[in-house]
């Protein structure tokens, strides 16, 4: 009994347990929360009606995620848990009970969503090694440079994105520049994941290119304009290109988090120069232009 409680609760303590609860069920709240008219409700005058009125909309916002076969079933079970009906066969004396009925749908329809849930899962498990397959695993070797990175997604797939990476399709002799960048896109989970793979490739595409890096800048705001669904998903980044002869570095800061740069002395340079986020919606044409800054190492 005590390995099979193990296995259930994972060596986790009730505390534990307890904490784990109520994270999901404020998550799962917000979730079903997020589809109910409070204005609507807030308009119901007396506290008890009121009270009642949104706990039915809670149930309904409930009811509606899931699919119509399910919802009627779902309805099925609740009728006759509460109904509490009974049924008296001709041919038999007394009468029986069919509420556990509604026991075995509520248990049916628990794991049709659980299996759901794991097929999601899996998904989203491929899709996070897909994604970890779009960022380099290893640090590229450039002369002069150490360079090291990591990331820690708050979801299993996010929009999150960094690359270092040398540029040999750059013009100019000498030994070929470096190209970092850091970026994220707006939003959470597989959309946003999806949007980064596109910017991955994208900005891949343009380096090995003898663009510029203020080209690669426009090119990359040009495409991410042409797909943020009218700016709901545009993208913060920092691209910059290190020449690792001089240990220039030039850089364009797109509505991303200041980066810092700390020097040997202690001193702390923020790198803040740039534009705009990446697929924000044109007001004007000054709008779309980015500076450049620069520090050297």
């Amino acid at each position: 009994m005590h390995a099979f409680w193990e296995r259930v609760t994972e060596g986790m303590a009730l505390q534990q347990l307890w904490g784990q609860f109520i994270s999901e069920a404020k998550a799962s709240y917000r979730l079903y929360s997020a589809d109910v008219d409070w204005e609507e409700v807030g308009r119901v005058r007396t506290p008890v009606r009121r009270f009642l009125r949104s706990v039915w909309a809670v149930f309904v916002a409930m009811l509606m995620k899931l699919s119509p076969s399910r919802r009627v079933l779902l309805l099925l079970a609740i009728v006759l848990l509460v109904a509490n009906i009974r049924f008296k066969a001709p041919s038999a004396p007394g009468s029986f009970n069919i509420t556990w009925l509604g026991v075995v749908i509520l248990f049916v329809l628990l794991a049709l969503e659980l299996a759901d849930r794991v097929t999601m899962k899996r998904d989203l498990q491929i899709a996070r090694e897909i994604q970890e397959w779009l960022v380099p695993s290893e640090p590229p070797s450039l002369p002069g440079l150490d360079i090291a990175f990591a990331t820690r997604p708050q979801n299993t797939v996010a929009g999150d994105y960094y690359d270092a990476f040398a540029r040999p399709g750059s013009a100019g002799a000498g030994a070929a520049p470096g190209l970092l960048a850091v970026a994220d896109v707006a939003g959470k989970s597989v959309p946003a994941a999806l949007l980064m793979a596109t910017f991955q490739a994208s900005l891949r595409a343009l380096a090995a290119t003898p663009a510029t890096l203020g080209e690669i800048v426009t090119g990359l705001d040009r495409y991410c304009r042409a797909h943020s669904l009218e700016g709901q998903r545009f993208t913060t980044a920092f691209v910059a290109e290190i020449h690792t002869t001089t240990l220039k570095m030039v850089y364009v800061n797109a509505g991303h988090n200041d980066p810092v740069l700390r020097r040997p002395s202690g001193e702390i340079e923020r790198l803040d120069i740039g534009g705009p986020p990446f697929g924000v919606p044109l007001f004007s044409e000054d709008q779309a232009s980015y500076h450049a800054g620069q520090a050297q190492f």
